[in-house]
């Protein structure tokens, strides 16, 4: 384990010792809640940072932000690096429960045989996280498509065929809200951005029981998504198929891959629990 040094450890200022004011159940665990904060501001790939800079994105003082950071030091789970600190690949240990439970577990393995018929798509599962989704599961042999992205990946919802599946599936009211508190760029000149627009493309998926996109994440690339189903009827996750743009490409996949991930939908939903 990295010394840190009694130097270090010992160094409070009068700031960082200031009392914070909270406002929390008696049934939570106030310190438990600032470990996840600590852990969680270091994911989208920043760079390793300085206790101040975990502070400044946890949103906590700077002397509970460093317990927190040398008790995962002390664990294992970071590790320092002169005044910077970063997560140690120890850290996947505490997603490892989610990601072999059911919902993922049973929707990889018809990821991997769409993969197999398809080798130039790129096919996936995730879930919504607010107003975002996260990949729970991937499968691919084309390196071009969807590069970057893996298991825990986050994207936005209002921008991907799976988000706005996942959003379709949502009282309206529930899905403007996600949208009207989500930072909604464009990250192509085709990328819809205006909340009425977004409503509306949503209303189209609903109809549909799909969405498609084209270039709207990213010049060169297309994708289709349909919601994953429960034995119960209720919408427990998103697939996808993402491949690259070409003119006959929605086509293709509303003719051809479509009915293949139609196909895996209706086997989850007598499987899922």
């Amino acid at each position: 384990m990295p010394q840190l040094g009694m130097d270090r450890m010992n160094e409070i200022s009068r700031d960082d010792a200031a009392p914070q004011t909270e406002s929390r159940d008696a049934n939570q665990m106030g310190g438990f809640a600032k470990g996840i904060a600590v852990i969680e501001a270091f994911g989208n790939g920043r760079k390793p940072m300085t206790i101040a800079e975990v502070a400044r994105i946890a949103g906590l003082d700077r002397a509970s932000t460093r317990r927190c950071v040398f008790t995962l030091v002390a664990g294992g789970y970071a590790r320092c690096d002169g005044r910077v600190y970063e997560l140690t690949p120890k850290i996947l240990r505490l997603g490892s429960s989610y990601l072999s439970a059911s919902l993922p577990k049973l929707i990889r393995p018809s990821l991997e045989r769409l993969a197999d018929q398809f080798p130039e798509v790129s096919c996936s599962a995730s879930v919504l996280d607010g107003d975002e989704i996260i990949y729970i599961a991937r499968a691919a042999h084309h390196r071009l498509i969807g590069i970057g992205l893996h298991v825990g990946s986050r994207m936005p919802t209002y921008c991907t065929a799976m988000g706005r599946v996942l959003l379709a599936a949502l009282p309206q009211e529930k899905a403007r809200a996600i949208l009207a508190g989500s930072e909604r760029r464009a990250l192509t000149e085709r990328t819809l951005t205006q909340i009425d627009d977004l409503l509306a493309e949503l209303e189209t998926v609903r109809r549909n029981g799909y969405s498609i996109i084209f270039q709207e994440v990213d010049y060169g690339a297309c994708g289709i998504a349909v919601p994953v189903l429960n034995i119960s009827g209720n919408v427990v996750a998103a697939m996808n198929i993402a491949m690259q743009a070409s003119p006959e490409a929605v086509a293709y996949m509303k003719t051809e891959l479509l009915p293949r991930l139609m196909e895996i939908q209706h086997y989850l939903a007598t499987i899922l629990p």
